[in-house]
């Protein structure tokens, strides 16, 4: 229940975030966005709809479409998204902030933007709209969730060139980007794991200390060297990034001439990480 009541949390400011990015930084200087944002913008600078309700009513046909692609809990998260979205696009639309810096509009536009939908989507959220259809390709075609968003953002954007222009069309882009950009730092985390092989004569030794001194777990792989033919045990472990000076200096320790390789790895699922 509280880790339910976190999640709510985050998602009321994710909405926050998005709802400031568009009123503060995006339509005060005649840019467009991807998705349902993109059109409810459109809609507003053609015939002054408010982007709230529109959004409220374009995202709740979607969601009506495309809930049965989610499940129970990433749906309630969805409308609970949709709704703060919608209310705070409305709650904000009179927020400006003073500056003729189109640069510095288009920056900090992106970073709400990444930030906002970022902090929905990390704790299983989505903002419906074109979200909706990116998770539905992540979830059957394996795509990633940003750059899929991404995509079909940015068929939004380029119809809205015949509203906004091609400067501000080119101003857009450069927002989805560093949204696109912002949004994979928030889902993926600030911690980047590393998978780590060794190749060493002393494996018990190094995987015992790791398992004492680092509580990590460790998998042996067996192999075989091709030039002397013989069985070789190679240790793999995932550690995170600021676990690495420590497990060279266990390996090290114990033997100067192991050989071992270290990989970035994006996302880890089980015990002593993210549940999958």
């Amino acid at each position: 229940m509280k880790k339910r009541i976190l999640d709510i949390v985050v998602i009321m400011i994710g909405a926050l975030l998005f709802s400031l990015a568009i009123n503060l930084f995006v339509i005060p200087n005649d840019l467009g966005e991807g998705g349902v944002t993109g059109i409810t913008i459109i809609l507003y600078y053609l015939y002054h709809w408010s982007p709230g309700l529109v959004s409220l009513i374009l995202n709740a046909i979607l969601l009506i479409i495309g809930y049965k692609f989610l499940d129970k809990t990433t749906t309630v998260y969805t409308i609970i998204a949709v709704v703060f979205n919608s209310l705070f696009l409305h709650l904000t639309e009179s927020w400006h902030i003073e500056t003729d810096e189109i640069i510095i509009n288009v920056i900090f536009g992106g970073i709400f933007t990444g930030v906002g939908i970022g902090m929905i989507i990390r704790v299983g959220g989505t903002t419906a709209g074109s979200t909706i259809i990116a998770r539905i390709l992540h979830k059957y075609l394996d795509w990633n969730v940003s750059y899929a968003l991404l995509l079909i953002d940015l068929i939004v954007v380029f119809a809205s060139y015949f509203i906004i222009g091609a400067q501000s069309l080119m101003f857009t882009i450069v927002i989805l980007y560093i949204g696109t950009k912002v949004m994979d730092f928030i889902i993926e985390g600030v911690n980047p794991k590393k998978a780590v092989m060794i190749v060493s004569k002393e494996q018990n030794k190094i995987a015992e200390q790791v398992n004492v001194i680092m509580e990590r777990g460790v998998t042996i792989l067996y192999g075989r060297g091709f030039y002397t033919n013989s069985p070789q045990e190679l240790l793999y472990i995932v550690i995170s990034k600021q676990e690495v000076s420590m497990l060279k200096k266990i390996v090290r320790s114990v033997d100067k001439e192991a050989f071992i390789t270290i990989h970035d790895v994006r996302d880890v699922f089980g015990e002593g990480f993210v549940d999958i």
